[in-house]
């Protein structure tokens, strides 16, 4: 039992990690859109939704990219200095029609009504520091505030990746690698957490250096 509750304490310090390590770097991951938010944008854009809630949204630069291309984005980000980053990028550029973001813990309720959204977008959030149980809860959040017909595209770290089983174990499926826990995914696991969506597809793809292994997965609320 202490075991339990000395690796829950480790998941919920995983906030204060990021915290600091956004605070030292104000552009963490570069200014560019990852690949991954180009495809959803294209996916989208195709699909005719423009209303879409962003979870995890970091430092913005996957935000400022789709605001950019005429969505209407919702952010929210459990680092409050992630989410004053992107305040000030907003502002810098005068995307405050198509951007607003506050802070929020994705472990609890969404604060939005039913039906609100017409897209959800999220990059490597899935994989962050949270359980099977935290993440299926997510899911049925954002099967509520989806409008019927809407997507959920997200991306995740996969088992194939390099760091997967390597540094400090921190209980299912998740390794904690240079400070950073990562919760990684097999297929079977897309699949179970898929909670009641339509799966559209699964597509493997790279980034980074190591290069990051990752599942694009794209899912749809039937409506």
């Amino acid at each position: 039992m202490a075991g339990k509750d000395s690796d829950r304490e480790l998941l919920f310090r995983q906030k204060q990690h990021w915290e600091n390590t956004f605070l030292r770097k104000t552009d963490m991951f570069g200014r560019a859109p990852s690949d991954a938010a180009v495809k959803a944008a294209e996916i989208f854009k195709k699909e005719n939704k423009v209303n879409i809630l962003e979870l995890g949204g970091g430092q913005g630069r996957d935000t400022m990219y789709f605001g950019r291309n005429g969505f209407h984005m919702k952010v929210l980000d459990y680092c409050r200095s992630g989410v004053e980053v992107i305040a000030q990028k907003v502002d810098g550029i005068g995307l405050s029609d198509f951007i607003s973001a506050e802070c929020h813990d994705i472990r609890n309720p969404l604060p939005f009504n039913d039906e609100t959204f017409d897209g959800c977008y999220s990059h490597m959030l899935y994989c962050m520091a949270l359980t099977t149980d935290e993440l299926e809860f997510l899911t049925g959040e954002i099967m509520r505030v989806l409008k019927p017909g809407g997507l959920n595209i997200y991306t995740v770290r996969h088992t194939g990746d390099a760091h997967y089983g390597t540094g400090v174990h921190r209980g299912e499926n998740m390794y904690e690698v240079g400070g950073f826990i990562v919760h990684f995914f097999s297929e079977e696991k897309v699949r179970q957490l898929a909670g009641g969506f339509k799966i559209v597809s699964i597509n493997e793809f790279e980034e980074g250096g190591l290069p990051r292994k990752l599942f694009r997965v794209t899912l749809k609320k039937n409506g």
